[in-house]
């Protein structure tokens, strides 16, 4: 049953030796001026360790002590108490057994919330000690938005009838913090930024509206019935981005901000005419955390510290390559946090401009006006600059332009869509730029893929049947660790059922040397593929990502799908870095490119031929 006594905990650790009388004395008076919990404020000195505290609880009090992070939730039972009670009294709902209703609370001698708690739910609790940092985690995660965001759907198709069309009288309401379409709108990016989602989609169908949030690079999806309410949120969005309302032929672009959980949201908004309305895409951009140092991009000590050479020098072209949401421009913010000081001139020319920063004088292409990529870099070239950002080398103009800005005395870094580093210089040259403009400018190209990074909380071991062990050893070659260990996803609250929680890059970096840069100006893709494949210290970046599973960060399914967006996978192993040295001889066809193979991320291990022993 719940404790209905005042527990003077702070009397208790003095009476049992956990901490000394002069310790409590500081701490009470701390607690004075922040009006923090005792407990808390004991552990934010240094007095106690929070798991010995919460330790001493559990038994002094005769209370459970449950690890939030291992817990399997009931959603009805968490539900029984809203969120707004949830953060109030720092509590959570765990189970119920016989009317009595386990409670989860960080401070579990708190007489007035449990009070409270019994008043709301109309029940007697029992406490349960959790830990406070875990808790308020686990409530981001179980109190999502997809009840509420159904019901404000609801409530805004209720005000619209039946065959008006006419929304124009939605706009006076739209300023207004009670209306429908903006308390749904609003639900809709707290739940986005609460599940770290960096896009939101929103799809008229048929007969439902599909809203799709974009987590850890994989869409998950709710359906909303009231499928006649797009219009409206469309609207709403279109007014919010400054966009034509009246236009609903073409596509649009625009862009805004709010403030969600006190966070700066900035917002890239994309509508498109589809065959059932507008459909609405919304890239999410955190502004509060600002662009990335380039330590948190993922790239392994020995790379980086390359990398951090190279964009170092004095002039060159540095490519950066990958498909759209491989962490490209990360990356490239990363590096421009790191060469911006005071006495270099940075101008940056982008489609768009993600993340402003300081010093440095970006530019946002308009093809509108004639402002592209070209003309504004032509501009840059008379404002001497130090360091020049390309934003994307999309043709011949643009790629001559940036690799004479690279020979004459200009740091040039920019990215190119290609598949891997091997063939990201040979584009350059396909595009119709003069091969020695190529040798001469290009210092190294950096390709990079983000993974899934395993949960933490719920990864399970992997043992490999003989398919994937073949596959492995063809991939790394010699390099394979003679005794490995791979992990699972497997599922829990924490990451949403999906056994991932963030990503991690991956990086590929190819470092020209004289062998590359003669095949370059001869214009031999052949060559330069098999000089860049036997230059010393480089690694593919299937080899990379697998590093990272052997590690226990992601899973061989994320490594297939990196294997398969690669083009000539099966086809180079680590041992050809070796000249002579023999490949390994596998039973089957080891190719991984099966095009049907391929779901939600997952490779099929029957496109693995190879035989099973």
């Amino acid at each position: 049953m719940a404790i209905k006594q005042k527990i003077r905990i702070g009397d208790l650790l003095v009476q049992n030796g956990v901490i000394a009388e002069a310790q409590l004395q500081q701490a009470l008076a701390k607690q004075r001026s922040t009006g923090q919990r005792l407990g808390r404020t004991l552990i934010n000195l240094g007095f106690i360790q929070e798991d010995k505290f919460l330790g001493f609880l559990s038994e002094q009090l005769n209370l459970p002590f449950v690890d939030l992070r291992r817990y399997k939730f009931d959603n009805a039972v968490v539900q029984r108490m809203s969120e707004t009670h949830a953060r109030r009294f720092r509590a959570i709902a765990l189970s119920e057994k016989s009317g009595l209703l386990l409670v989860g609370m960080a401070d579990p001698t708190d007489i007035y919330a449990i009070d409270a708690i019994e008043r709301i739910l109309q029940q007697p609790i029992q406490q349960a000690v959790v830990r406070e940092s875990e808790l308020l985690a686990t409530l981001d995660i179980v109190y999502r938005r997809t009840d509420e965001i159904a019901g404000f759907a609801e409530e805004l198709d209720e005000e619209l009838i039946d065959g008006q069309f006419d929304l124009a009288s939605l706009v006076p309401a739209a300023d207004d913090s009670d209306a429908p379409v903006v308390k749904l709108l609003h639900s809709l990016f707290e739940d986005a930024v609460q599940i770290r989602a960096s896009d939101i989609h929103i799809e008229p169908d048929e007969f439902v509206l599909r809203i799709r949030q974009r987590i850890d690079g994989v869409l998950q999806e709710q359906i909303v019935k009231e499928r006649r309410i797009t219009p409206a949120l469309v609207l709403r969005l279109k007014l919010m981005s400054g966009l034509d309302i009246s236009e609903k032929r073409l596509p649009q672009d625009g862009r805004f901000s709010l403030k969600v959980k006190d966070k700066k949201i900035d917002v890239r908004l994309s509508t498109m005419p589809i065959e059932y309305g507008e459909s609405v895409v919304m890239r999410l951009l955190d502004q509060s955390e600002g662009a990335a140092d380039l330590d948190k991009v993922g790239m392994h000590p020995e790379m980086l510290e390359q990398f951090r050479r190279l964009i170092h020098m004095p002039h060159g072209l540095i490519l950066v390559t990958g498909p759209t949401g491989s962490g490209k421009t990360t990356t490239l913010y990363g590096a421009l946090q790191e060469l911006n000081d005071v006495g270099k001139k940075i101008i940056t020319v982008e489609d768009p401009v993600e993340y402003r920063l300081s010093r440095i004088n970006q530019v946002q292409i308009n093809p509108r006006i004639g402002l592209t990529f070209a003309r504004i870099l032509r501009a840059a070239l008379r404002q001497d600059p130090d360091i020049l950002l390309v934003g994307e080398i999309r043709d011949q103009e643009t790629a001559e332009i940036a690799l004479r800005a690279a020979m004459t005395g200009h740091m040039v870094l920019s990215t190119l869509h290609t598949n891997d580093a091997v063939s990201s210089a040979m584009r350059l040259v396909d595009m119709g730029a003069e091969g020695f403009l190529a040798a001469t400018a290009i210092r190294a190209v950096l390709a990079q893929r983000l993974v899934r990074r395993l949960c933490d909380n719920c990864c399970v071991d992997h043992i490999p049947d003989q398919r994937e062990i073949n596959w492995i050893r063809h991939t790394m070659g010699r390099a394979t660790p003679p005794d490995f260990h791979l992990k699972a996803a497997s599922g829990c609250h924490r990451c949403n059922n999906t056994g991932y929680r963030g990503r991690i890059g991956v990086f590929e970096l190819l470092v020209l040397n004289d062998d590359m840069a003669d095949a370059l100006r001869r214009s031999s893709s052949s060559e330069f593929v098999r000089a860049a494949r036997l230059s010393k210290g480089y690694l593919p970046l299937v080899v990379t990502a697998m590093e990272e599973a052997f590690k226990g960060v992601t899973t061989l399914d994320e490594v297939y799908r990196v294997a398969e967006q690669i083009d000539e996978t099966g086809d180079f192993t680590m041992d050809e870095q070796q000249p002579g040295d023999p490949v390994p001889v596998l039973e089957g066809d080891l190719h991984l490119l099966d095009q049907g193979g391929s779901q939600a991320g997952k490779t099929d291990k029957s496109s693995l031929s190879g035989s099973e022993s």
